[in-house]
């Protein structure tokens, strides 16, 4: 990644502010940029809440409207690749300025847009502005800290991360109980004006300048080619995996990804260094960062929808879910990053896996009649696990590459990480969908006549109907109707269990490239 100055009045540097400020400067830049980022992150799981009454308020399925939350990641994950060029541009504080307002701008496009695509297009214009802000936080950071305290700041940037993700469901249930689902979009608006105005008094204003040119023919390929496989993934059910405007939608995502990779070999400009490929133990670990993006944030969006649709939660109370997880792993965070420094990566990126999808593998049994606080404690171990996994996984991806490259093999960490998230729950809503159609008709195949159970059902609710007075020709329409409403219920439980099993296939599957991590790494210690 490339260097920036950070400072706050015009030409500062951050040698004057820190000489103006003294000892207490690296605290109020971490105050300023994490205040920006941990709101930006909350933004990002915030909106996981609110799907069930998106769905109700436009009439339209989980496959629609998913892209609150996908469209977010997608376009952070691409805009966060132009972050570095930008800085180098404009300088810190005016990057950072312009990413907050960016993010302000599409909160209010998506608090009062009249239908689900502007919502969708607000949430893209956030994305971006996050996209942007997040490389400028974690340098901001490192640059105000004195190196024996840099572990410190990124420490904290962790800390942001994994709170903001417990916090933004159950903050975004708590304004959906009291106000509206529109007013998650406006809650974190006062957090982005207190952090605008701590960026134009402590992040430097001097800027480094650069006649570097951007490569903005790899950032389209990339752009359209993710777009283009998100749209097949959440598109493909609904308009037939082998109709025409979805293979020629996947004939441009493979066009223009293969075009994104030739650039970034060939091309006199990139945005990703892919040489760093042929490290073993890195292509390894970013294997890894990819599984933890898929498993994570398909997990941080299944659980309060799950919560509200299959538990009958309050907004609230599903998105508190989440919450005991996030504040163990906050409490666990030192000594998971001691442990991390103390045995070799690969055996915490292990553990956190196996404790993982140990989780979702026994949340795979959970239904209507599941206790709430076992389902936040299975919760609480997935995320202990995750809590594991991360310094780990972070060790792991910096540690095996030339000290040279650390900047852009943490570009490609976080773009992976992020990318994960984005197609993870793309894949999942499509899981879920179609999960819950197929148990669906095969539960509805089963209630006929020659069933003496439904028999029984459909006897017991004529005949309680026929006590309430209901007329005789109303009973059998209401009792059937009162079928499909269990059999509905009972696909839906059968799909989101069906999901939990995924998530924890996925996270099995992460073993995969850490058992290559393990055996690459030992083989070359052996070597010395």
């Amino acid at each position: 990644m490339a260097e920036a100055e950070i400072g706050a009045s015009a030409g500062s540097s951050l040698e004057d502010l820190a000489a103006r400020y003294g000892a207490a400067y690296p605290w109020l830049v971490a105050v300023t940029v994490l205040s920006a980022f941990s709101t930006a992150v909350l933004t990002s799981s915030i909106v996981n809440v609110a799907v069930p009454d998106v769905m109700g308020a436009f009439g339209v399925g989980q496959d629609q409207v998913q892209f609150i939350a996908t469209a977010f990641f997608a376009t952070m994950t691409a805009s966060l690749l132009i972050s570095p060029w930008v800085v180098d541009k404009l300088g810190v504080q005016l990057t950072f300025s312009i990413s907050l307002v960016l993010f302000a701008i599409g909160s209010l496009i998506s608090t009062f847009s009249p239908n689900l695509p502007v919502i969708i297009f607000g949430r893209v214009v956030q994305g971006f502005g996050s996209g942007i802000m997040q490389p400028l936080v974690m340098m901001a950071l490192v640059q105000a800290f004195p190196p024996e305290r840099r572990g410190l700041a990124m420490g904290l940037f962790s800390l942001g991360i994994v709170c903001a993700h417990g916090v933004g469901p159950y903050m975004g249930g708590l304004t959906i109980d009291a106000f509206h689902w529109r007013f998650i979009f406006l809650l974190p608006l006062p957090i982005v004006v207190f952090a605008f105005v701590m960026g134009l008094l402590f992040l430097p204003s001097r800027v480094k300048g650069t006649n570097a040119s951007f490569d903005w023919l790899g950032f389209a390929l990339l752009s359209v080619s993710m777009f283009c496989m998100m749209t097949v993934i959440a598109n493909g059910q609904r308009d037939g995996w082998l109709s025409n405007s979805i293979l020629v939608t996947f004939l441009i995502f493979l066009t223009t990804g293969e075009a994104f990779i030739l650039t970034q070999i060939y091309g006199k400009t990139r945005m990703m260094e892919l040489a760093l490929f042929r490290y073993i133990p890195f292509a390894a670990a970013i294997a890894i960062s990819l599984v933890y993006g898929l498993v994570n944030f398909s997990a941080i969006y299944l659980y309060p929808v799950f919560g509200q649709l299959v538990q009958e939660y309050t907004p609230s109370a599903a998105g508190f879910l989440i919450l005991p997880g996030a504040l163990f792993a906050v409490l666990i965070l030192p000594f998971t990053g001691r442990f991390a420094d103390a045995v070799p990566p690969q055996f915490g990126i292990g553990l956190g896996l196996i404790l993982f999808g140990i989780s979702n593998i026994i949340l795979a049994s959970s239904d209507i009649s599941t206790m709430f606080w076992i389902i936040a404690m299975l919760i609480v171990l997935g995320r202990i696990g995750l809590a594991f996994m991360t310094p780990s996984m972070m060790s792991a991806s910096l540690n095996t590459v030339p000290p040279e490259k650390i900047g852009e093999a943490s570009a490609i960490v976080n773009f992976m990480m992020l990318f994960g998230g984005a197609i993870g729950i793309n894949a999942l809503v499509v899981l879920l969908d179609r999960r819950t159609q197929f148990h669906g008709e095969a539960l509805t195949a089963t209630q006929t006549s020659a069933n003496p159970a439904t028999r029984e059902l459909l006897d017991n609710v004529s005949r309680l109907l026929g006590e309430e007075g209901f007329a005789e020709a109303l009973r059998s329409p209401v009792a059937l109707n009162y079928l499909g409403d269990i059999v509905h219920a009972q696909a839906n439980t059968l799909g989101f269990q069906d999901g939990f099993v995924a998530i924890a296939v996925v996270a099995f599957l992460g073993l995969i490239p850490v058992s290559i991590l393990h055996f690459v790494t030992r083989r070359a210690r052996q070597a010395r």
